[in-house]
């Protein structure tokens, strides 16, 4: 007997945000923008995220993974697993008995992945290389807005689980209040890419977090998220929000 299947609806691209022309002219074009963005600046990333989280990035993702139900012995897929941040605390949760497959796009981030016990495969969200089941919790942090289909994306993850799996995207939403998107954006468009200067080896890393912003402000609203995620398949879908722009979506597989 086959598994069950998510409904099926009519094909439709599901963007994550409206183009960026100040980035790249169309969809095509937008695939060979995060390419050479991610693999240019992927030997810097690390060090940007620690002086701008203040040391505080890995506890929280280590947090929300708790939330999220990862246990003991788990077997992990990171989608999107850029240089393993988020792997990283997954793998202290799951314990030497669990398991951890990184998929990411991008070769330059991949070759930062400094994670003995993470098999890592290049692929994509919307066309993952993993047989059907084969986990019981998958992540994604912090690359919804760089994927180019979102519908596709959740179908493969709903695809990927195990009936009863669990799912935790991790992404920064932009601010329900004007106030609090003014102060972000300032943040992002203007502290940020100064420190990103003066930190940085690479010269494309200020643009890349220039980039961040404008994909935050452009990004489908969480209610969206959560509509697409239903779409999936998925159940028991919920938004938990930390300091107003840390949005932690978490869903089951029924079964």
């Amino acid at each position: 007997m086959s598994e069950a299947r998510p409904p099926v609806a009519a094909a439709k691209v599901q963007l994550p945000h409206a183009p960026l022309p100040a980035y790249y002219a169309d969809e095509a074009e937008h695939g060979r923008y995060l390419r050479r963005i991610f693999d240019d600046t992927a030997p810097d990333y690390d060090r940007i995220e620690r002086v701008l989280a203040l040391g505080s990035g890995a506890w929280y993702r280590r947090a929300a993974l708790r939330r999220a139900g990862l246990g003991a012995g788990a077997h992990v897929v990171d989608v999107g697993i850029g240089t393993g941040l988020v792997a990283r605390e997954a793998l202290a949760l799951v314990g030497p008995r669990g398991r951890l497959v990184g998929v990411d796009p991008s070769p330059g981030m991949l070759r930062e992945v400094a994670l003995p016990r993470a098999d890592l495969l290049a692929g994509r969200a919307e066309a993952l290389p993993l047989p059907d089941g084969s986990s019981d919790f998958l992540s994604m942090g912090y690359a919804l807005r760089h994927i180019a289909d979102v519908s596709a994306a959740f179908a493969e993850f709903f695809r990927v689980l195990r009936p009863g799996g669990r799912l935790l995207v991790l992404e920064i939403s932009k601010p329900e209040g004007r106030v609090g998107t003014a102060v972000l954006k300032g943040y992002m468009r203007t502290v940020v890419p100064v420190i990103a200067r003066l930190v940085a080896r690479r010269r494309a890393t200020p643009e890349l977090w220039r980039f961040y912003w404008d994909t935050i402000e452009a990004c489908i609203p969480p209610a969206t998220v959560i509509e697409a995620l239903r779409a999936a398949g998925f159940e028991r879908v919920e938004r938990h929000v930390e300091l107003g722009v840390f949005s932690e979506y978490t869903a089951t597989r029924p079964g």
